[in-house]
């Protein structure tokens, strides 16, 4: 979308928002001994949980004792699906809420997470309250808890939209500041410790179509290598010359998540490809991920902001340079904007830890 303000991003009215905060705890055999058995103490926490989301008007409240990653995407029918490795909330924060437990028979958790999803409208307008509320049950729990253990709690908010929207005919669109979480949540009273990680990035998903593997690739071809390597060199160059130089491929068949170095470290399983990058850093930074003989459906592309991205005016500069750099990759592999979609995701991430209570 053609900006008026460089300080603005210019998105479509159709951009679906999204909100959840993710707790975690690391229980101990300490923490364990307290209960009669795993499953009872799965059970006693879920139900301090459910009674608190009443009283502290939260609606849709998940707890997740498995070890497995919540992921969270919009959708107009709510259910929730299970892999191995992931737990997928399918929902529309517009209309559902809900409560759950996630446990596997005779398994005891490494760590317990608790998923709050937002619920409502207008949810960048009220991320601030809803997340406050979120650590007032925190704190709450906190104290019921064996041994007041410490929480560690993510706050992730997204939008996400198609780059061609306009070329579709959706051609309203409204001008984002896209502020940093922390100045945002300041100027409206919900105080976060000066001790935090916040890390912001953007994500596209492109689907190795049949039009690009024949463009690239020879119809008898068992060495992938050339599709992968012009990829990443049309996403770099596409980049270079605006200020995008952290940047990451993922065409390994694995699903892309994003971490702050600060808490995680580069490191795979066999569903989720774990990316970490140092905001702070001013160093250019390029991992990649793919191989040779492997055929993926898709390539994820991904551009993290610098610290000197989130200017006094928030993250717009820096998404309109993204989306410039995005048409650019998306003319050089002659993509249908009339025809194909090309998902953005801008993503924001803020993590703390709310110490053991004393």
């Amino acid at each position: 979308m053609a900006s008026h303000n460089p300080h603005r991003v210019y998105i479509p009215t159709n951009a679906r928002s999204n909100q959840y905060l993710l707790a975690e705890i690391k229980p101990d055999a300490a923490f364990y001994a307290g209960f009669a058995s795993a499953a009872d103490c799965y059970q006693q926490l879920a139900q301090q949980l459910f009674v608190l989301m009443t009283q502290h008007e939260l609606r849709n409240v998940q707890l997740i004792a498995n070890d497995k990653l919540p992921v969270v995407r919009f959708h107009e029918e709510a259910y929730s699906l299970q892999t191995e490795k992931q737990i997928l909330f399918f929902y529309n924060p517009k209309y559902h809420e809900g409560q759950g437990i996630f446990t596997t028979p005779d398994y005891q958790a490494r760590k317990l997470r608790v998923v709050f999803l937002a619920t409502g409208e207008e949810l960048r307008s009220q991320a601030a309250l809803f997340h406050s509320k979120v650590v007032q049950l925190l704190t709450a729990w906190q104290q019921q808890l064996p041994g007041m253990p410490a929480i560690k709690l993510r706050d992730h908010q997204q939008l996400s939209y198609d780059l061609f929207a306009k070329a579709k005919g959706h051609k309203e669109s409204y001008g984002y500041k896209l502020r940093g979480l922390y100045p945002r949540y300041k100027a409206r009273q919900c105080t976060l410790p000066d001790e935090h990680s916040e890390i912001t990035y953007v994500t596209v998903t492109l689907p190795l179509t049949r039009q690009l593997k024949q463009h690239f690739l020879t119809a008898d071809a068992t060495d992938f290598s050339l599709l992968y390597q012009q990829l990443e060199q049309r996403f770099t160059a596409a980049c270079a010359g605006k200020k995008l130089d952290k940047l990451a491929v993922v065409a390994n068949g694995l699903t892309p998540v994003v971490r702050s170095s600060k808490w995680d470290k580069v490191e795979n399983n066999r569903e989720l490809q774990k990316v970490s990058f140092n905001p702070d850093c001013s160093e250019p930074q390029l991992l990649s991920f793919w191989q040779a003989d492997k055929l993926v459906e898709s390539a994820h592309f991904i551009i993290v902001a610098d610290k000197d991205d989130n200017t006094e005016f928030g993250y717009g500069r820096f998404m309109n340079q993204v989306e410039e750099a995005l048409r650019s990759f998306a003319r050089q592999l002659e993509i249908p904007s009339d025809r194909q979609d090309l998902v953005v995701r801008f993503y924001q991430h803020i993590s703390y830890l709310l110490p053991a209570a004393e």
